[in-house]
């Protein structure tokens, strides 16, 4: 029987990528069949409820992004945590985090259920896209528990040595996913409240199914009674902040980016958009992937104080990390038009506005990975204070300045260029606080 590769383990680069590669796989198929929802919107119900779908979206990703950051804050505090000898401790800790996402997810889906209006209309909403944009908030906003609660579980899978479950549960919510948007979209011919309703079915699947499993295996992580420590969880959302941030920032961004593309080049700009997010999901989902298997191997090492490993750890991610974004770059080169035909074929002029933006904005692919890894490194090392520097500079700052600087010079162009200025900046950024940190944690 082959040995389940373990958190302690010293890791070689066939070793390594046999962790890892379950959990980019995991994020590459979340984001397949998030792009699958766009598909089907933007085929078989139209532009205007696309329109409103990539409006309301930020708000929603803001809500279940806190999930993410007790997810991977959480998974963070619990590697080391374990590499400390403290098991037990460990799991109360787990269930304590999990119990906490459930009250909160809920208290946020009330709020966000209340206000989905108003926040559709501020955004830029009007007319029949504020409609269906509120209709899609306020269904997702009924999902939000199980949405939160999947973001969790996908961190804590990893860190309790169980990134092959935590692909299986992917492919499971995605593929239900996908079967309800066919049933609801195509078939059943609900809209946009049957995208919504779809999202929500594979959402279950996701959050509850690893909840059972957390209850009746018998993992290094077991779900049961929980410590209550808010000092931990304080202590985990610091280290998650910077994912808390980037999600909330992405979001934010995403919001001026509307605005400056509604501004410049009016629904097809944001339409446009739209699409290279879905398609940039799947590419960026491998760098996510990758940071998000290896973080807990950081952890745990780092818990342990075995700088040999994290030496060994560093100097195999920068290396991969190189590799794949040049990789990446070449890829998104020669699928530029493929990719834009599948969302956009029945209208030219949307489609050949698609094309040419995601050829400038792939240029960005060749940045972003060290930039991602750089933060993920500093949570897993429990410096969450670095990793929100690191991310809010990246998706934040950075962004912001040349949405808006850009397109004074090369009008729509300038927008889609924003996104590479901001990524190559923050790579060397980040290099330089990798070299400054260098003697404090050893790992160069």
């Amino acid at each position: 029987m082959k040995q389940q590769i373990q958190l302690s383990d010293h890791f070689t680069y066939k070793r390594l990528l046999q962790f890892v590669l379950p959990s980019i796989a995991s994020m590459i198929f979340t984001s397949i069949y998030g792009v699958v929802d766009g598909f089907f919107v933007s085929n078989f119900v139209g532009k205007d409820p696309f329109t409103g779908l990539n409006i309301i979206m930020p708000f929603i990703i803001i809500l279940g992004a806190v999930g993410n950051m007790i997810g991977i804050g959480g998974s963070a505090l619990i590697a080391k945590t374990l590499g400390e000898g403290e098991n037990e401790k460990a799991n109360r800790l787990f269930s304590f985090f999990v119990y906490f996402m459930i009250v909160i997810s809920a208290i946020f889906a009330l709020i966000g259920f209340v206000l989905v209006p108003q926040i559709a209309s501020f955004l830029g909403a009007e007319g029949e896209v504020l409609k269906h944009a509120i209709v899609y908030g306020r269904i997702m906003m009924i999902g939000n528990i199980f949405f939160s609660l999947q973001y969790t579980f996908q961190g804590f899978l990893i860190t309790a040595e169980q990134p092959k479950v935590n692909f299986r549960i992917t492919v499971m919510a995605g593929v239900t996913n996908i079967i309800f948007d066919a049933l609801f979209i195509a078939l059943f011919k609900w809209g946009i409240a049957g995208a919504a309703l779809a999202t929500i079915m594979g959402q279950l699947v996701g959050s509850l199914t690893p909840m059972y499993l957390f209850v009746t295996e018998h993992w290094i992580l077991r779900l049961g009674k929980p410590q209550i420590n808010f000092k931990a969880l304080g202590k985990a959302c610091t280290n998650g902040s910077s994912e808390f941030l980037s999600n909330i920032s992405m979001s934010i961004v995403g919001i001026l980016f509307n605005l400056q593309l509604l501004k410049y080049a009016g629904n097809d700009g944001v339409a446009a958009y739209g699409v290279i997010m879905y398609v940039n999901m799947i590419f960026i989902a491998i760098f996510f992937g990758y940071c998000m298997g290896t973080s807990p191997i950081i952890g745990y090492h780092y818990g342990a104080k075995n700088t040999d490993e994290l030496k060994n750890i560093f100097k195999k991610s920068m290396i991969l990390m190189t590799l794949v974004s040049i990789m990446m770059l070449v890829s998104a080169e020669v699928l530029a038009k493929p990719l834009a035909f599948i969302f956009t074929s029945y209208d030219q002029q949307l489609m050949d506005m698609t094309i040419h933006a995601f050829r400038i904005f792939s240029i960005s692919f060749v940045f972003s990975g060290i930039g991602i890894f750089g933060s993920s490194m500093f949570t897993a090392l429990n410096n969450g204070l670095i990793s929100a520097i690191l991310s809010i500079e990246r998706t934040v700052i950075l962004q912001v300045i040349f949405v808006y600087a850009l397109p004074l010079l090369w009008d729509i162009d300038g927008v889609w260029w924003s996104i590479v200025f901001a990524e190559g900046i923050s790579m060397f950024i980040t290099l330089a606080f990798i070299f400054a940190y260098r003697k404090r944690y050893e790992y160069i």
